[in-house]
């Protein structure tokens, strides 16, 4: 298969033979396997920009492949930024010289990245707040721990570096209280705790799973367990912040967040008692306390944030449904 003659610095060229271990796997999933450094929605746009190339037939992202198939693909270099400062609606619940604690809507990306240049989290910080420590690096200034999109909820933000790794610290020594509230499918019982090990999951780069290649200690613990005939209204504390580590525990054990079409929570029929749930558009999860020590002063600080409008109100609609007042 011929190659490009030349590429320009900015890119980089990428020349895989797949293997028999590739064989019935997407053309998309197959890069990412032998390009890790590509996400599975990088490598779909790539090939829609036709920046990928076949030994035979044409690339297309749900292509299924097979061995010996040559894959040529041109990697441009990633465009740095630094984020602008956009007034963005924000709650911010404290606000003092070393940190800020904020109430992440549902929907909002926390930081720049690819597909995400603008209307982030650290935008509306950088509008509300002005100074961040810069540790983060110029795309991510202030960000000291993640929530994922469809998770709303409190957030703590570094304004020094100082805070930063002082904040970084407790969150590693896991001296940090985070509590989340969560509707699952099934009956949940308080008291639960699950602990399955978590890594990246090895067939499909998007999600996390106990499967692995290298995983890592997960705690989850179900504080509380309302039943509300067919799913669950929960309190979970955790004692690590592994990606996706509610949604994958949750799932693992049977009981995926409802709205969660990445970890199995969607469902494409509910009985009566439960339509309520049709008018969920993101997963049923919040981050509803954080606590931690101020890093200049060391005394206990607690956050609460409210249920959102669009949760509180399935589960006012769900608790109706079952009695409940």
């Amino acid at each position: 298969m011929p190659r490009t003659p030349e590429q320009p610095p900015s890119i980089r060229h990428a020349h895989v033979v797949l293997t028999e271990a590739d064989a019935g796997l997407r053309l998309d999933q197959a890069i990412t396997t032998h390009l890790p450094a590509l996400s599975r929605s990088q490598a779909q746009r790539l090939i829609q920009d036709g920046r990928v190339r076949l030994s035979d037939g044409r690339p297309k992202p749900a292509l299924i492949v097979w061995p010996g198939l040559e894959v040529d693909v041109e990697i441009p270099a990633p465009a740095r930024a630094t984020p602008g400062a956009e007034a963005l609606p924000l709650a911010v619940l404290h606000d003092d010289a070393a940190v800020a604690v904020v109430d992440k809507p549902a929907g909002m990306v926390v930081h720049p990245a690819a597909g995400h240049g603008s209307g982030t989290l650290v935008n509306a910080l950088l509008h509300h707040l002005g100074g961040l420590s810069g540790i983060g690096g110029a795309a991510r200034p202030g960000i000291v721990h993640r929530l994922d999109r469809g998770t709303s909820g409190v957030m703590v933000v570094a304004k020094t570096d100082a805070a930063h790794r002082a904040l970084s610290k407790q969150f590693h020594d896991r001296l940090v209280t985070k509590e989340y509230v969560a509707l699952v499918w099934g009956t949940m019982r308080a008291g639960e705790t699950l602990s399955t090990p978590i890594g990246r999951d090895p067939r499909d780069r998007k999600k996390m799973s106990s499967r692995g290649r290298k995983v890592r200690s997960a705690v989850t613990r179900v504080l509380t367990a309302e039943p509300l005939g067919g799913v669950s209204f929960v309190r979970l504390a955790i004692g690590t912040g592994r990606t996706h580590q509610i949604r994958v525990h949750l799932s693992e054990a049977g009981h995926p967040v409802v709205g969660d079409t990445l970890y199995g929570g969607e469902r494409k029929s509910v009985p009566p008692r439960l339509a309520a749930l049709a008018k969920l558009a993101r997963p049923f999860l919040h981050a509803a306390r954080l606590g931690f020590a101020h890093p200049d002063d060391g005394r206990a600080l607690s956050f609460d944030s409210p249920l959102p409008a669009d949760l509180d109100g399935v589960l006012a609609t769900l608790r109706r449904a079952s009695g409940k007042p």
